[in-house]
């Protein structure tokens, strides 16, 4: 399956219509997915949450992939939980192990909600893939079909910008393999770098006690996650970059983003370029007070209901 540049462009061009999405997510590995993920579910005017995705990670806290990816999983369902949204359909495990550099698929239900969901979609009116972890259920969902590539558009987030000195980052290490799977696909796809990109996108403690604790029981949960993330708070702030990805799908003027050749993954994680390549949207610059805003703004509502 191929797509002709046009089409994927067309595909690419940054709207303000409401999207429906799926959210791809190792929720347990930080604190960011869950900030993402309820942004996303706060807005409904934008968008729609279709399905959420465990993927696999692999940290200091855990063993295995298929650890991880249930520890995200079970994460997802607290979270959903404390929003008093049924998980039932809208929850999928993920994979048990990585894409890898022999790119084999991996099967899993993500896999193949993805799947199905993207065969019901249509180039007019493409499923958006939220990918805020390794990308290997998105990958496997790309090997075992490969004819969805003219029914999603992929906003991934992983590795740092274009022209940082190297690529050595945490969702992009996880599965080398994946993202070559990934850029090589000729998907349309949105690449939101950390490093560089999103790494604006902090906050603190005295802001998470001012602006979301306090807001229903989602509030208190999200700032328990925060606070605990590091025991010394002096001086002291918090990526939640995960939310540049949910950025570009709620409004594209929260996170400006330019046309590119898709990069070339190396082995030893570095960026070639090759300008015959198909083009990719990336995203260069993250406005941070207007997401915060946003999200604190659709929370206090929420939680004074």
């Amino acid at each position: 399956m191929s797509l002709s540049e046009g089409h994927r462009l067309a595909m690419l061009e940054p709207h303000s219509g409401k999207r429906r999405i799926v959210i791809d997510t190792d929720t347990f590995n930080e604190i960011d997915d869950q900030f993402a993920i309820v942004h996303a579910l706060l807005s409904p005017e934008r968008v729609t949450v279709e399905a959420i995705y465990a993927a696999p990670f692999v940290n200091e806290t855990t063993c295995d992939p298929a650890e991880g990816m249930e520890l995200s999983y079970q994460e997802i369902l607290a979270l959903l939980e404390r929003l008093s949204i049924p998980h039932e359909g809208l929850v999928h495990r993920g994979v048990t192990r990585y894409v890898g550099r022999e790119k084999r698929p991996v099967a899993a239900p993500a896999v193949d909600d993805l799947i199905a969901r993207a065969r019901r979609a249509s180039p007019e009116d493409p499923l958006h893939v939220v990918a805020i972890a390794a990308i290997s259920n998105v990958a496997s969902a790309l090997l075992t079909a490969p004819d969805i590539i003219d029914r999603i558009v992929v906003i991934w987030l992983g590795g740092h910008a274009i022209d940082w000195q190297h690529q050595a980052e945490f969702n992009l290490e996880q599965d080398i393999g994946g993202v070559q799977v990934l850029f090589d696909s000729g998907v349309p796809l949105v690449l939101v770098p950390c490093e560089g990109v999103t790494s604006i996108l902090h906050s603190t403690v005295p802001e998470i006690e001012r602006y979301v604790e306090p807001h229903g029981e989602i509030g208190r949960f999200l700032a328990m996650r925060f606070k605990g993330y590091c025991d010394d708070h002096t001086g002291w702030a918090k990526e939640i970059w995960d939310m540049g990805a949910t950025a570009w799908v709620l409004d594209p003027v929260w996170a400006p983003s330019v046309l590119i050749p898709t990069p070339i993954l190396t082995d030893d994680l570095h960026y070639a370029v090759d300008r015959s390549r198909h083009q990719i949207r990336y995203v260069y610059a993250v406005n941070r007070n207007p997401i915060l805003r946003d999200f604190i703004g659709k929370l206090a509502t929420y939680g004074h209901r």
